[in-house]
Parts: structure tokens; sequence; C-alpha cells
């Protein structure tokens, strides 16, 4: 969908902001530029729209270059979404969201249908946002309407430049969330530009880390530049605690679960201390009879017969306060693991028991997350 072939850009007194860049970014993917200041990352995605032109080399837009296309025409064709929302103040929420829609010279009732679905398609009611102006808005809320106004002629390719920088760290996060459903659902191209290392690993499906000058120093999934960072400067960027960043984007999978022996709640005391024996686990897994779970068994435990003398495992369950579902990444699981200062974390899928995480096992999952030791350390 986008390619940079060779792009360099030269400031007037001979620096470069940009230096032979090579890059490209698949149809549907979602690409972050990372760096420190002055790296190259908002010039190089203003070239795409050419709000900068390069000194040399080509951006291609479906194998296009785009200095060969009328620039108007070009950015009616992609979304353009900047850190203050960059909002039109006299014109309501909806006229703000319409702007491209009728510069495509949409019918009215085309636009006003699309204003609907986008403004809830961010999170906004319509009937109680559409009319405010951006002044009446937080600053959460005009980024959703900034992103919605971006999406309004339903172009291919999104241009985002640290579109959240501007909001708290709350608000951030949800924002963050919000945009990975709506990516996961719109499936657009886009090129995302942050300054911080945590949200390139949040939402991208690749990062490209770029140095001063512009240089291109390494592009790959977040995994790999977490755990295998290319060069020293990558290394140094993404910091020492690169690891604790990479149980972010590591999901659970089914072989880094244990499997404690599993009992329904009538078996009794007897059967799960046999159980128990069997292995090398100290307690026992109870699920009723749907496979949901209802907890975990010490078989240590001092009996409590009831009257007709059984002692039902159902007598000594004790609740699993640390879970997770399967879709979930180790960063969740670990965070459960701390808050409830627990040794195990059950992992559900819905409401059906599927094993159990322990910190031996989160540790060789985010062993395998990079095949081995890291390059660099």
């Amino acid at each position: 969908m986008l390619r940079f072939e060779q792009v360099t850009k030269r400031y007037g007194d001979g620096g470069v902001a940009v230096d032979h860049l090579d890059l490209e970014v698949g149809d549907g993917e979602l690409c972050v530029l990372v760096g420190p200041s002055g790296c190259g990352k908002t010039t190089t995605l203003r070239m795409v729209n050419r709000l900068v032109e390069p000194t040399s080399g080509r951006v291609l837009f479906d194998g296009e270059d785009v200095a060969t296309v009328d620039p108007v025409a070009l950015r009616r064709r992609i979304g353009y979404v900047i850190q203050q929302a960059g909002l039109f103040p006299h014109l309501r929420v909806a006229e703000n969201v319409a702007a491209v829609p009728r510069l495509l010279g949409w019918d009215k009732a085309r636009t006003r249908a699309r204003v609907h679905d986008l403004l809830e398609l961010v999170g906004l009611d319509p009937d109680q946002y559409a009319r405010r102006y951006p002044h009446e808005l937080s600053g959460g809320q005009q980024q959703r309407v900034g992103v919605a106004r971006a999406l309004g002629g339903d172009p291919p390719v999104l241009l985002m430049d640290e579109p959240f920088g501007a909001v708290d760290p709350i608000a951030r996060e949800r924002l963050q969330s919000e945009f990975l459903r709506l990516q996961a659902h719109l499936d657009k191209t886009v090129i995302f530009v942050t300054h911080d290392i945590e949200e390139a690993v949040t939402l991208g499906d690749r990062i490209a880390v770029l140095r001063q000058g512009g240089v291109l120093e390494q592009v790959d999934t977040p995994a790999e530049v977490l755990g295998r960072p290319a060069t020293a400067f990558v290394a140094d960027f993404v910091g020492a605690d690169r690891g604790l960043r990479r149980l972010a984007v590591t999901p659970i999978e089914s072989t880094d679960l244990q499997q404690p022996p599993v009992l329904h709640p009538d078996a009794s005391m007897a059967d799960a201390r046999a159980a128990v024996a069997a292995g090398d686990d100290r307690w026992a897994v109870v699920v009723d009879g749907g496979g949901r779970l209802m907890g975990w068994v010490d078989p240590d435990e001092p009996a409590s017969a009831s009257a007709d003398g059984a002692d039902a495992v159902a007598r000594h369950v004790h609740t699993f306060d640390a879970r997770v579902t399967v879709d979930e990444s180790l960063k969740a699981a670990f965070a459960e693991m701390l808050q409830h200062d627990a040794g195990w974390v059950a992992v559900l899928d819905r409401d059906r028991y599927v094993g159990v995480l322990t910190p031996d096992a989160l540790h060789a999952a985010l062993r395998r997350s990079v095949g081995g030791e890291p390059a660099l350390r």
C-alpha cells in the first residue's frame, strides 16, 4: 500500500531530516514510527500526503508516486490526525466530521448517515455530541472527533501524528484501546508517529525505530524489537526494562499452561490427596460439570466431614483471585500475580477453565516469544 524508496529530505542549510529511508507498510498494517525528537518521524509522515516534499527518492501509494498526484485529490484519500485534534473551532462536531464527505460531493443524506455512524464508532452518542462545539468537549472527546473526521471519506490510509500525546494518561490508555478496537473493525493502513515506546508496543503490528538524522535502525514486530534489538541505539532507546515491556506483546498459549489435577465438587478429599500424590502438584483445581472454574483445594487441609461422614472437596474450595482469559497477554497475567500476591493465575476461555500460569511458566513463555536470549543486552 505505502512504500518509501530511498527517500531523503534535506533542510535548506544542508542538514538531513530523513536519510535514504526504505520502508514498506502493507495493506491493513499499523506501522508505528518511533524515536527521539528530531529523528524525522513527522517529516516522514508528512511526505505521504505531500505536506513535505522529499529531496530525493519516491513515496509510492498503491504503486503510484505521490509526487505525480494532485495534492488536494491525494489528501482526500488519506485521513490525517494530529496531536491537538485540529478541529475547526467555529464548527459543531457533526460539521467537523462531515468536512471531507462534503468536499467529496456526497449528498446530505449520505453525509448525515456517515457522521452518525462514525460518532457511534468512536464512542460518542450522536444525539448528545453532534451539535456541540469543540470547546465543549474534553481533550479525549476532541481526539475521538478528530479520528472520526479523519475517517469521514472512508480513506484507505490513516496518518496519525502523536494523536494521543496531549491527553492525560488515563484518557490516553482508553483512546489507545478504542483505536485498536476501531482498527480491528476497519482494517486501515496506518502510519502512527509517537516518541513513546510503550505506546508503540501497545499499538503497532510493526515498529520502525528511527534515530537522529532520520536513519532507520530497525523495523520489526514489537516482540522482536524488544527481544532482539538490532543495534545498540535500539537497545538503549527501548530501555533496560524491555523484557518487562515484552510481556505486553506476548500472548498466552496453551503450551504455556500447567495442568494440575482437576476434580469435580462432589469428589472427596481422599480423591484430592490421591490425585496430587500421583504428580508433582501440591493442590488440585475444582470445576463444575460445565467445566467452569470453582476454585482450588489443598489436600493437606484438616478434614471437615459432613453428618454422613463425607468430606467433599466442595467444602474446602478456595477462590482463584488471580484470573485472566486466554486472549490476554503475559503482562495481564503478571499484573494479576502481583496484585493478588499469587503463585499462579487461572486461565479461562470465556467461563471455562483451561489451565494455570505459574511464574516459571511465565518466564519460559517470555523466552519462547523471541526464541531464547535477546541478541543485544
